[in-house]
């Protein structure tokens, strides 16, 4: 049996003073009153756990607040545009004042369950994640294709997207479109960004022969871009084959890039 209850029993029961009480059972003169008081207003509900929680949370996200995220969100969605913890704090603060920090973001989402449980992706923890340290210390650099419409809204030409990134702060360096991008293209967008940007330490891309063609079997030598790179001091880098996550940047920026296009 609870102490409560035994307290209840003693004094409303058994008649004891409560002073007699406090003293058996070792409690609070103050919290046998106010155990009294809630039983003769609730009755047998006062002996069932009462909520911690507590009246106020004067450091809660305001009403008003966690609407607003909502409501981005579901606009974002809405537009085709990345709708992500980053993206939504960039426009609370660029365009409504409102400084929220992205974990408290992700936590309004989940709890009215704006995000879609996906338990079949691998867990997070279970990469090994990189970024360079300085900007210009990695260069990636990866082709996409897109299919464009008709301003009847019907399939248009297929075109080929070659993006430029900076491995450090993730800014987008240089991005075109082409009808298909080929090994003289890669290398004429490549002196535009350092043009623009300065020299890269490194590059890292995947094994397309646009980028690498001395991994070629028979030996075909350095295309265009390797020969540059050797010409001006810079790293190559290549993914392995099947390891998408080693580009995962620019491979992650052009999948935003897709969907608002």
């Amino acid at each position: 049996m609870s102490t409560s209850r035994l307290v209840i029993t003693a004094v409303i029961v058994q008649k004891r003073p409560v002073a007699e009480v406090v003293t058996e059972y070792g409690v609070s003169r103050s919290w046998v009153y106010e155990l009294l008081a809630r039983y003769r207003s609730e009755g047998e509900d006062a002996f069932e756990p009462r909520s911690r929680r507590p009246r106020r949370s004067p450091r809660a996200t305001p009403a008003a607040t966690v609407e607003l995220v909502l409501r981005l969100r579901k606009e974002l969605t809405q537009a085709g545009l990345d709708a992500g913890a980053d993206t939504i704090s960039w426009h609370l603060s660029h365009d409504h004042g409102v400084a929220l920090a992205r974990a408290t973001i992700n936590r309004i989402l989940t709890r009215h369950g704006a995000i879609t449980p996906e338990p079949s992706k691998r867990p997070k923890a279970s990469y090994l994640r990189f970024q360079a340290d300085q900007p210009n210390e990695t260069w990636q650099s990866d082709v996409t294709h897109y299919r464009l419409s008709t301003p009847q809204g019907t399939p248009g030409a297929d075109t080929e997207i070659i993006t430029w990134l900076d491995d450090h702060s993730r800014y987008a360096l240089h991005i075109t479109a082409h009808p298909r991008v080929t090994g003289p293209i890669v290398l004429t967008t490549f002196r535009h960004t350092v043009t623009r940007h300065g020299t890269p330490a490194s590059v890292l891309t995947d094994n397309g022969t646009i980028y690498t063609t001395r991994l070629v079997a028979g030996g075909a030598g350095r295309n265009g871009l390797e020969t540059e790179l050797f010409r001006l001091g810079i790293t190559q880098k290549n993914s392995r084959p099947n390891h998408p996550t080693t580009c995962g940047k620019v491979e992650r920026f052009q999948q935003t890039m897709k969907k608002w296009l």
